[in-house]
């Protein structure tokens, strides 16, 4: 029986973390929402010091707010705040996109562009699950490629501010990131031009910062 081992702390922490940091992107704890431990630990099946201690990296990253003492709930959703999100995001997007183009090579090309046809395809499909998945596997090469850590955290704690908008619009029926513009990202990296990359990237994001508009 070595290999069963009790399960770190952490990792009940981080599974907590995610579980309800993606329900709440999704919309499925709705903005204004309350939600307390003892419940969502229950349904996660957790005790309820892991989910407390994801409660307050939620609240850290602006998914929920707290009132010591009276409630936690979910943030709403606020044009400002996910512009500001938006722009810091693709201003690191820009960044790894930089350092990254010169080191891909053929399988990572393939990798994006494999990425891209699930995107577009989830998108034609009505797929925002998995146009979601696609979309950050796409830019995910990018990042992982940049081997810069400070940028790939940056990223992993605002987009999911990003996420809960782009969802809501794109179950409206609303405009979602274009693959066309992947395309274009895709061929400048697979040419090796950075500058065209970087200009790519500069655009794509720019266009989710026009989206709280």
């Amino acid at each position: 029986m070595e290999a069963i081992r009790p399960v770190a702390r952490t990792l009940l922490r981080d599974r907590a973390y995610e579980a309800i940091r993606d329900a709440i992107v999704a919309g499925e704890i709705e903005p204004g929402a309350v939600v307390r431990d003892a419940e969502l630990a229950e349904r996660l099946g957790l005790s309820r010091a892991p989910v407390r201690e994801a409660f307050s990296r939620l609240v850290d990253e602006g998914l929920l707010e707290s009132k010591p003492q009276s409630y936690t709930r979910v943030t709403p959703l606020v044009a400002s705040d996910v512009r500001d999100a938006a722009a810091v995001v693709g201003a690191m997007h820009e960044l790894v996109t930089r350092v990254a183009v010169p080191r891909l090579g053929a399988a990572d090309i393939e990798a994006m562009r494999a990425a891209n046809q699930r995107f577009a395809a989830a998108v034609s499909a009505g797929d925002v699950d998995g146009a979601v998945r696609a979309d950050d596997a796409l830019h995910d090469v990018l990042v992982r490629m940049s081997a810069n850590r400070a940028a790939a955290a940056t990223v992993a704690r605002y987009t999911p501010l990003i996420r809960r908008l782009e969802r809501r619009r794109f179950g409206e029926g609303g405009g979602c990131r274009s693959a066309g513009l992947h395309e274009r990202l895709i061929e400048a990296c697979a040419a090796g031009d950075v500058a065209e990359a970087v200009r790519v990237t500069a655009e794509i994001w720019r266009g989710l910062e026009e989206l709280t508009d």
